[in-house]
């Protein structure tokens, strides 16, 4: 493995009934609350009611930005960073899920300078500090709860790009899976796909000696291919929920890749899909996941397929081939997504060959290669997404 140092500053607050403890976490940074949300589901599950119920206990002036988009947008992080400078707030609250959570860390960097958070983004201007912020989280999926980074759509561009700061860690995250009962079946899927490709762009990776991250990447991509079935089945059962949320927080801390960066090409992929047709994230994944793996596997790398195959889907592959067995092992995770009713054609959301070139550019536009594992051109692109129609 690669020497490394691991760093994470945020407060994880874990389990039934933890929003009581809102007040106190909050009270060290200030008056001045931005309280930032989606479309309004927390308006009719309760939580927003809880929230602002707490927070009016401690005196604070609260303010509000809803409306963050899916795939939160430029123009979102505009609003709240004018909302920031005109009414000095000190503290921000992302009250949703990964959306949410990116949409109020932008926010929260951009709030602290001059310069335009797409121009930052694109690496022509740059941020330094940035006001706190806390994370309520609703749903699992993202782990952007106890990560810096963040992704941010340009509608008007077309773009969907990557930012982080080391500022941008939350001060604390409230996880209470009890929060997630109302998420709809749909979404907990998009969610569940996002988790183990989270996991699987970790597992996907040239480094050496990685024994015990690799196992730890198999453990969790075996729970929810346990549990997921049975959730979907039962949304409100706390158990499942609990479980899941905690692989989705886990997932993305870093905690699991240590010491090795994975390979994030179909990350890449998604982005573009999505900036154009502004689809689900975890319905783009669930998409594109399984050709990428078809379109890189080559005889050279068949033994990490093949080791996934084994361990985490139970793949017999005695008398078989490295190949064989890892071709075997894509298709028992595609029969598991279409099992758990993800999409998995891009024709699922009426996208066609008409914009596979305007796609594939834009997975190349940032850096014409792409991804860890297996280096990708544009070519590559416009093969995998055309194999995904």
């Amino acid at each position: 493995m690669e020497n490394f140092t691991y760093h994470n500053p945020t407060k994880l607050i874990f389990g039934k009934g933890q929003l009581d403890v809102l007040p106190e976490e909050i009270k060290p940074y200030g008056k001045k609350i931005l309280l930032v949300y989606g479309g309004g589901s927390i308006k009719e599950n309760g939580i927003y009611d809880q929230i602002t119920r707490k927070l009016e206990t401690t005196g604070v002036q609260l303010f509000e930005l809803p409306g963050v988009e899916p795939n939160p947008r430029i123009t979102t992080v505009r609003k709240g960073i004018e909302i920031c400078k005109r009414e000095g707030i000190e503290f921000l609250l992302a009250v949703g899920g990964g959306s949410t959570i990116d949409c109020t860390k932008a926010i929260a960097l951009g709030a602290k300078t001059d310069a335009d958070m797409w121009d930052v983004i694109n690496r022509k201007a740059k941020a330094g500090d940035a006001l706190p912020f806390g994370t309520v989280l609703t749903h699992a999926a993202t782990g952007s709860e106890m990560n810096s980074g963040f992704v941010l759509t340009n509608w008007e561009t077309k773009e969907k790009k990557n930012g982080g700061s080391p500022e941008t860690f939350p001060k604390f995250s409230i996880l209470d899976p009890v929060h997630t009962f109302t998420v709809p079946k749909k979404q907990t899927v998009y969610g569940i796909v996002d988790i183990m490709s989270h996991l699987l762009e970790h597992y996907f990776h040239r480094a050496e000696n990685t024994l015990i991250q690799d196992r730890f990447c198999e453990s969790a991509l075996k729970t929810p291919i346990e549990i997921s079935p049975k959730l979907l089945d039962d949304l409100a059962n706390y158990e499942y929920r609990e479980t899941i949320m905690l692989s989705g927080t886990l997932a993305l801390s870093k905690i699991l890749n240590m010491g090795y960066r994975g390979d994030w090409g179909t990350h890449n992929i998604e982005h573009a899909v999505s900036a154009v047709h502004d689809i689900p994230h975890g319905g783009g994944l669930a998409i594109l996941f399984p050709e990428w793996m078809k379109h890189v596997l080559d005889e050279d790398n068949a033994p990490r397929f093949k080791q996934l195959a084994v361990r985490v889907f139970d793949i017999d592959s005695s008398g078989k081939t490295n190949t064989e067995t890892a071709l075997e092992g894509i298709k028992a995770l595609r029969t598991f997504w279409d099992r758990l009713g993800a999409p998995s054609r891009l024709a699922d959301y009426n996208i066609d060959e008409s914009t596979i070139e305007e796609m594939a550019q834009k997975t190349v536009t940032p850096i014409p290669k792409y991804g860890r594992f297996k280096r990708l051109y544009k070519e590559d692109s416009i093969q995998i997404l055309r194999a995904s129609l």
